[in-house]
């Protein structure tokens, strides 16, 4: 029986989860929850995940929310393909990559962020883009500082092979195009954003790949 994942084409936290459940052939059921029409606020939304975001994985009683959460639980419960290192001073390393997007960046360019800071706090879109911007280039710094001259880094942000950082670098620089953000500054990440990207497992996990991406 698949698993079913709420998500949404444009959410980072659910573009994670989609390349771990491809990478480990775990079978899914897409449901879609336009986070632009406001579907997540909708009462039979609350009912599966309270904090009305995306995405949340059901896996027949289970109900699991956060992105990273759902990554610890997948690689227990279906541990090949590996997404952490064998060794204790790995699993830290690629957890600490990970979380400075998940934990630090990612969180301040949701969209419940952007609706705040134009609706509510009534600022302007260029204000909006300049918020954007200025904590992309932040999280990317980091992430690039994290991974750039360290022996531990290797065709991935952890040695050869794919990783929960690699998860979380993927979406985290995809999105920096999005924003318009200049990314030469950060060769590494975008050697690593390569080397992921030419796997067809990751590839077709895109965002613009995603049925409910917008017809142009």
């Amino acid at each position: 029986m698949p698993v079913k994942l709420f998500g949404f084409w444009r959410s980072l936290a659910a573009y994670r989860v989609r390349i771990a459940l491809n990478l480990k052939g775990v079978e899914r059921e897409d449901i879609y929850i336009n986070l632009l029409k406001g579907e997540q606020f909708s009462d039979a939304y609350k009912k599966v995940n309270p904090q009305m975001v995306v995405p949340a994985l059901v896996d027949g009683d289970l109900v699991l929310t956060q992105s990273m959460a759902i990554l610890e639980y997948l690689e227990e419960k279906y541990p090949e393909p590996a997404l952490l290192p064998k060794d204790p001073e790995g699993r830290a390393r690629v957890r600490s990559i990970a979380l400075i997007s998940a934990a630090d960046t990612h969180p301040l360019v949701v969209p419940r962020i952007r609706r705040y800071i134009m609706q509510d706090m009534g600022q302007s879109e260029d204000v909006l883009n300049d918020w954007l911007k200025h904590w992309q280039v932040v999280g990317l710094t980091s992430l690039e500082a994290a991974v750039a001259n360290n022996p531990a880094t290797g065709k991935f942000a952890h040695g050869d092979t794919i990783s929960f950082a690699d998860l979380c670098i993927v979406p985290q620089f995809g999105a920096a195009a999005m924003f318009g953000v200049d990314t030469t500054p950060f060769p590494t990440l975008k050697r690593i954003y390569d080397a992921c990207v030419a796997i067809d497992e990751i590839a077709r996990e895109h965002p613009s790949k995603q049925p409910d991406f917008p017809p142009n």
